[in-house]
């Protein structure tokens, strides 16, 4: 069931991306945008939406921000697979941007996705001018170098350091190159209506950090082929994870117990938070 509602929302989210991006320019970098951002499971804007649906706002509202973080995705997934950053030849079982067309194509592919990402959440269809702020600020703070950008140039450091790193050290760079923008997703319905998004964030850091977690989990034991992507990468090059700290016996319950915490902060909104609750079960429960 969850599954269906998953989908059905990256349809809306489709279809909208179809109707932004086909009113630019018939150009390579234009194509490569739309081609970046087709596919995946669409959860950030799937946590926008269903963020604003726990608060009474329209999806006519939340649209434009849901299809604005999954444009800002997308683009941190394009120049994470470049051959200066992680080097990927495939991304959702299909050739990376920088390899169907050319890098130079794929920088700036992602430049114009990342731009995006802000035009679309500061449209006049979002709210006030109030509220369009707050989402731009706070997407900037997680998409910079206090969020995803910080956690991924901890990354790169990690690859060349003398020592692994350690649990603590892991935590924090995944908090910020995968939580930081889960959480400004998950918080987005919140600030849309103007109210405490605290709840969302202790329900989205450890959500998070579980979708971490079992993303190297599914590093170890996943199918490439429905994974849509090369696996075993980051033990091929001798990088700390939490499965090769904790084991993986122990990496799976404290993904489980992030589960629930999640779940758990969740409660005061009591059953419309079903769905919710539902997203952070599917995340360690998907095989891609």
């Amino acid at each position: 069931m969850f599954r269906g509602k998953l989908a059905q929302d990256a349809a809306r989210i489709q279809g909208h991306f179809d109707l932004v991006l086909g009113a630019l320019d018939d150009l390579d970098v234009t194509r490569a945008m739309a081609y970046a951002t087709e596919g995946g499971k669409r959860l950030r804007g799937f946590l926008v939406l269903e963020s604003a649906r726990l608060h009474g706002v329209g999806e006519d509202r939340a649209i434009w921000p849901a299809v604005g973080i999954e444009a800002l995705h997308a683009y941190s997934l394009v120049h994470d697979d470049l051959p200066c950053m992680d080097d990927d030849d495939l991304r959702r079982g299909r050739p990376t941007v920088h390899v169907k067309w050319d890098q130079g194509t794929a920088v700036l592919a992602g430049d114009a996705l990342q731009t995006l990402a802000f035009e679309l959440c500061v449209r006049a269809e979002v709210g006030t001018a109030e509220i369009r702020a707050e989402l731009a600020l706070t997407l900037a703070k997680a998409s910079g170098a206090q969020g995803m950008v910080l956690g991924q140039a901890l990354d790169i450091a990690a690859e060349t350091a003398a020592v692994p790193l350690t649990l603590n050290e892991i935590t924090h760079l995944q908090a910020g190159k995968t939580g930081a923008l889960i959480e400004w997703s998950a918080c987005a319905g919140a600030r849309l209506a103007q109210v405490d998004p605290e709840p969302l964030r202790q329900y989205a850091q450890a959500l998070g950090l579980a979708f971490q977690i079992a993303d190297d989990i599914l590093d170890v034991e996943g199918d490439a082929e429905k994974a849509g992507k090369r696996l075993q990468k980051d033990a091929q090059a001798g990088k700390a994870t939490f499965v090769s700290l904790l084991g993986l016996d122990a990496a799976k319950d404290r993904a489980a117990e992030l589960i629930d915490q999640a779940c758990t902060a969740l409660d005061g909104y009591g059953p419309s938070a079903e769905t919710l609750k539902d997203a952070a079960r599917f995340v360690i429960a998907r095989d891609r």
